[in-house]
Formats: C-alpha cells, sequence, structure tokens
C-alpha cells in the first residue's frame, strides 16, 4: 500500500517507540546490535590477517543482511495476507523511524544546559561519541546539533527512502547496514578491516538519502522562521565535500548554513584532540536555546518530508 510511508511517518512522530515495549521485547535495533555483537564474538579472530579479518566481515554483514531479509519478507507476506494487514504493517515499519526519539534527545541537551553545564555535559553523552567532560556550553551545544542534524538523514530521511523503494524489506535492511556500521565501522585499529564492508555499505545506502536531506532542509528555511534557504544552499554545496564522510556533510552544512552557525571543528575522542573542518560561517558559541532553534528547523524538515511522502503516495496510488 503505497500510502504505509506517511502514515508510519505520523505515527512514529505521534507515539514513537514506548519505552515499556522496550523493557518487554526489546527493540529491533537491539535485536540487530545483538547477532552482529554475537558474529563479531565468533569470527573475528585477532590473530587473522587483515584480509582474513576483512572477509570476516564480509561475511558477518551478508549473513545479517540475509536473516534481516529472509524475516522482513515472511513478516510482510504474513501481514499482507491478513484482513487489515497494512495497519499492522504501519505498526512494524515505525520502530525503524527516529523521529520522535531523536527530537526528545536533542531537548533534552538544552533542557539541562539550563540547569548546568554538567547537567548539560551528561545529557549530551548519550547521544554523541565524544569527550563529554571536554565540553564547555558551546561544544555541548554544537554537538546536540550536529547529532540532530546528522541523524536527521540517517534516523529519519534514509529509512523513510528505502520503505518507499522497497517496503518492509527496504526500511529492514538499511536499519540493519546503519546498525552495523555504527558498532563496527569504524577506522580505528579493531574495525579498520573487520568492518570494511559494513562501512562501505552504509555510505552507499545513505548516499541518495543525505543529499536528498539537505534538500528537504533547504525547503524548511521557507516555513520556519529565521531561516535563511540561500545560506543553507550555500553552505551545503560549500563544505558538504569536507566530512571525512561522503554523505554526513550534506545535513550538518545545510543546518549549519540555514541557522547562521558555525558547527564542526576539533573535537576531544578518548582523550585525544581531533582536527575536524567546519560546516557555516556564523556564529561558534552557541548555547542551549540555539539547540531549540534548530529543532524548529528540524521539525519543519519532518513537515516537509510528510508533504513529500504524501506527494509520492498519491502518485504511485494515480499510477
Amino acid at each position: 500500500m503505497s500510502f504505509i510511508p506517511p502514515l508510519a511517518l505520523l505515527l512514529e512522530r505521534w507515539l514513537g517507540y514506548p519505552p515499556r515495549l522496550t523493557d518487554a521485547i526489546g527493540h529491533p535495533v537491539i535485536w540487530i546490535g545483538r547477532f552482529i555483537t554475537f558474529m563479531e564474538k565468533g569470527v573475528d579472530k585477532r590473530e587473522r590477517t587483515p584480509s582474513q579479518r576483512r572477509d570476516a566481515g564480509i561475511f558477518t554483514l551478508g549473513l545479517l543482511l540475509l536473516v534481516t531479509l529472509v524475516v522482513a519478507l515472511m513478516v510482510q507476506q504474513l501481514l499482507r495476507s491478513l484482513p487489515f494487514g497494512w495497519v499492522l504493517e504501519i505498526l512494524v515499519a515505525t520502530p525503524f523511524l527516529a523521529q520522535k526519539e531523536l527530537g526528545r534527545a536533542v531537548e533534552a541537551v538544552a533542557t539541562a544546559l539550563r540547569t548546568s553545564l554538567e547537567a548539560g555535559r551528561e545529557s549530551v553523552s548519550h547521544i554523541v561519541g565524544r569527550d563529554p567532560q571536554a565540553l564547555d556550553e558551546a561544544g555541548a551545544a554544537r554537538a546536540a546539533i550536529e547529532t540532530l542534524a546528522e541523524s536527521t538523514s540517517d534516523g529519519v530521511v534514509a529509512p523513510w527512502f528505502w520503505l518507499v523503494v522497497f517496503g518492509l524489506p527496504g526500511i529492514a535492511l538499511y536499519k540493519a547496514i546503519n546498525t552495523a556500521d555504527s558498532m563496527i565501522g569504524h577506522m580505528n585499529e579493531r574495525y579498520r578491516d573487520y568492518g570494511w564492508a559494513a562501512a562501505k555499505l552504509d555510505d552507499l545506502v545513505n548516499w541518495l538519502p543525505a543529499r536528498l536531506t539537505a534538500i528537504l532542509v533547504i525547503a524548511a528555511c521557507f516555513i520556519t522562521p529565521h531561516a535563511s534557504p540561500s545560506k543553507a544552499w550555500a553552505a551545503a554545496r560549500r563544505d558538504a565535500s569536507k566530512h571525512e564522510s561522503p554523505n554526513a556533510g550534506w545535513p550538518e552544512a545545510a543546518f549549519a548554513g540555514a541557522l547562521g552557525f558555525k558547527l564542526g571543528g576539533p573535537r576531544s575522542y578518548d582523550g585525544e584532540l581531533v582536527d575536524l573542518p567546519s560546516f557555516g560561517d556564523g556564529k561558534s558559541a552557541l548555547v542551549g536555546s540555539d539547540i531549540l532553534r534548530a529543532l524548529v528547523l528540524y521539525r519543519s524538515t519532518l513537515n516537509v518530508l510528510l508533504g513529500l511522502s504524501v506527494v509520492v503516495a498519491l502518485l504511485v496510488w494515480v499510477a
């Protein structure tokens, strides 16, 4: 049914994934993560050569995707055989989207910063991998906004995109790839070889959604107070390619330009200062209220995405 994607967006944005459900049965991302951890313990042996470890990573990813595809196809076939099974298909698709939880987690940082810097650091530590104790208020605010921008792409737009293209198997496979990348797709000594396939495939499946996200952010500027579509477009074109990821720079630069912020720059990971490029040419001394401005743009972007989803559904239905 062509209207499953917009209805899934609406339902997930309204309800999210209930914490009680997570406590009772877990979450699809948790299940995927456990499978990846189980496979890593079994096949990623340190004494293997780099080539062997890369092959082990390819095997892990391939098996993960095969299992995910089989389960998703079986669930989809079962649901479509039931009366009003499309309603259940919407419910099954919603956990793979992250609109509500992403907004809640980022807003929590703004709320915590109003209490104290320590509270802000604690809150931001739940959504970023950098050292929270090395962050001042501006650093914590930038970290929250950068996470919001990047996750708008890989937590919302990309899973929606693959739901539209390939249905329930598409969104499930995307989430499996993205989870694998977040767990093992790192360029450090431990995962450089074993996580190579996960990182490369994640880059591939996010290539178009990341650029679509930037376009959606630019469009959202027209309905967001004090947001500039022209500056968002200019920053995305100028700065997106600076990012070490071929995709993450697009939404991050678009957010920075739209809001007149300067995001990115040096940050600390495990006590080591990493000099990263900047996105946008606005103010970098951000505060908690700037996170709230970014959230307004985020919610406008979700509205534009919902509108696009309805248009796509109507076109498919008419065709």
